[in-house]
Formats: C-alpha cells, structure tokens, sequence
C-alpha cells in the first residue's frame, strides 16, 4: 500500500496519504509483536528481558494509540468528501493531512509514555509467568503483589477516552454521510459513496470492536484465553488485513496495483 500511494500519481490525495500512514503503523506495531512470538516458537523458548517487556509494552501503546486517533479522523476525511465536496481542497488540505497525523502521533505518544513507567514499577513478586503472547497491560498488571486497583482505574479511564473520543468522531461522521448519501438522486453516487466508506467502517469495526472488549469489559468478565483471541484481532489480523480491505474493495488501489505489475486495465 505505501509503495502504491507512493510512485502512482493518481493516489497523491488526502485520503491515499492517511491511508499510507495507517499503513505503516501497522507494519510497525506488528512488527513490536510478532516476530518476538515467532522466534519464541520457533526455538521454543518462552522468555523476554525486563528490558525487552518495557519496550514492547511502550511501543504497542504508542502505536495502536495512534491508530485508535487516526482511524477516527479518517472518518472526517470521508465525511467532508462526501457531504462537503466544493469545501474537501480546503478542508482537507496537506496543512491539515499533517496537523491529522501529527495528532494522532501526539496522542499515541501520550499514552504510551504515560502508561509504560507506572505500569513496570510495580513489584513483581508473583510468578513472573505471563499468561499472554506480548507484554499486555492487563496481563502484566496480574504479575504485581503491589494494589493496583487506582492505577487500573486510571488505565480504564485513560483507555475510554482514547476509545471513546475517535469513536464518536467516527460515529458522528458516518451518521452525516449516511444522511447525505440516502438524499442522494443518483444510484451510482450512491454506490460510489458506500464503497468508499465500507472498508473503513469494516476496519473500524474490528479494530475498535476487539479493543473495547480488552480495556472496556470489567475485569472479573475477563478470562485469559478469550483475551488473547480478542488481541489477536486488533494487533495481529486487524493490521495483516488492513491492505487487503482497502485494495480489495478499491477501483483506484486495484488499477494502482495493475499499472505497477504492468498489467492492462
């Protein structure tokens, strides 16, 4: 997707532009877990340093904070495309496109730097198995002998609004582009439209859907095997899927991918 955006001309838009830097954050938060697993398995050792938890632990919240904020701003991107056309050059200039990533940067940052040291000072003193393919929050808050009760408290908090905040731009988004598209004459602007928004409400949807469960379910629903699956979905195929949503069920990505392997559309 970043090689596509990149070298085809015809992607140079705002919404190809955020889509290439969702893109990348993907690639980067995955890469903050899945090798680390696969070497494990492969060598069969189930180990990683202190030092080793630390950083994978402050480089998923960064990373997936700032995706939580800019898959909701990317809704804004389609909702001023599709309810304010004549406005979108302005609206959605390269001035904004930066101000949109480096505040989804900013508050992924924020969080991970705020997160990580109160998280790993707590002592240790149970058995330092933890119960998780990565170095989870929740799971490495069980680890602890100290009462984490506030500070799980303040991580609730803290993990609400970042869910909550882009949700709700997502949300309030989408409900004015459903509005103006229903008022929509033509069938085929219609169609165009719902194209456009479906693949990403189908990654928001699981990206936000998985997350929810992890940070916003009370913690006695929780059971160690379901939240591993529900990970699973927004740190691993949410990411691995992300291309395929979006080049799949995208006219312009397919014809990008077609020009660049040479083939004639």
């Amino acid at each position: 997707m970043i090689f596509l955006i990149h070298t085809d001309s015809r992607l140079h838009t705002p919404m190809y532009f955020l889509l290439s830097h969702l893109s990348f954050i993907d690639m980067m938060y995955i890469s903050t877990i899945v090798p680390k697993m696969l070497v494990d398995y492969l060598l069969g050792q189930r180990t990683i340093s202190f030092m080793g938890c630390t950083a994978q632990h402050f480089l998923y919240l960064t990373l997936v904070g700032a995706e939580f904020f800019l898959l909701g701003l990317m809704a804004y991107d389609r909702y001023v495309a599709i309810c304010k056309p004549l406005h979108y050059p302005v609206l959605m200039s390269r001035r904004v496109c930066w101000m949109i990533i480096a505040g989804s940067w900013f508050g992924g940052s924020l969080d991970g730097f705020l997160l990580t040291p109160i998280t790993m000072s707590f002592p240790f003193c149970n058995s330092r198995e933890i119960n998780h393919f990565f170095c989870e929050a929740p799971a490495v808050l069980h680890l602890a002998c100290a009462d984490t009760a506030l500070y799980e408290t303040v991580m609730y908090v803290c993990c609400v609004l970042m869910l909550l905040i882009p949700f709700s731009v997502v949300m309030a988004s989408y409900a004015r582009i459903l509005t103006t598209v229903h008022h929509m004459s033509s069938v085929e602007g219609r169609k165009k439209a719902f194209a456009t928004c479906s693949s990403h409400m189908t990654v928001v949807t699981l990206f936000y859907g998985a997350a929810m469960y992890t940070y916003m379910l009370p913690h006695s629903y929780h059971r160690p095997a379901q939240d591993k699956v529900f990970s699973v979905f927004y740190t691993i195929l949410t990411p691995m899927l992300n291309p395929l949503i979006y080049s799949l069920r995208n006219k312009d990505v397919t014809g990008a991918l077609k020009r660049a392997l040479g083939i004639s559309t």
